[in-house]
């Protein structure tokens, strides 16, 4: 199980960085055809919009399997390991309840969007949507799984965050 789990977040990564290359590529050269030769990419600017969308909700399922979202993690440190415990827990509860309305709201536009073609790239409107809706399935099973245990190591192997931990101490 951690080796699928290394290798599915790792494929996660590239597609990340491929998305990432892929909009610089399509931005740069849209901007050196328009201000040198007067002319661009018609597709690129909503390209690059979709790719933008796909980068950021990914990105934030990496983010919270690696504990990197914005925390205050001093006030925990001063605080009984019971308690931190629970309030990791509730964190996360919270994290789930707004990942299940991310879904909700993200299946709704996904499939109301579908049909409705882009005249520019001829790809499905519902693409956009789409994003939010594999974000939030990665992120209500991460979400699920640090419930059950706040210190599991998602990555099959080491967390950032519990080695950060481990390091202090």
């Amino acid at each position: 199980m951690s080796r699928a789990l290394r290798v599915f977040w790792s494929a996660v990564d590239v597609v990340i960085a491929g998305i990432l290359i892929a909009m610089i590529t399509l931005v740069f050269a849209n901007v050196v055809l328009r201000y040198g030769f007067s002319s661009g990419i018609r597709e690129a600017i909503e390209l690059s919009r979709l790719c933008l969308v796909w980068l950021v909700m990914l990105g934030a399922a990496v983010v919270l399997r690696r504990n990197e979202h914005l925390a205050v993690h001093e006030i925990l440190r001063l605080l009984p390991a019971p308690i931190t415990l629970a309030l990791r827990r509730l964190a996360y509860v919270v994290v789930l309840i707004s990942v299940l309305m991310l879904f909700w709201g993200a299946w709704g536009q996904t499939v109301a969007n579908w049909q409705n073609i882009s005249p520019l790239t001829g790809l499905p409107s519902g693409l956009f949507y789409l994003a939010g809706v594999v974000s939030s399935v990665l992120m209500t099973g991460l979400a699920v799984v640090r419930i059950i245990d706040p210190d599991a190591r998602l990555d099959g192997g080491v967390d950032d965050d519990l080695a950060r931990r481990g390091a202090d101490q």
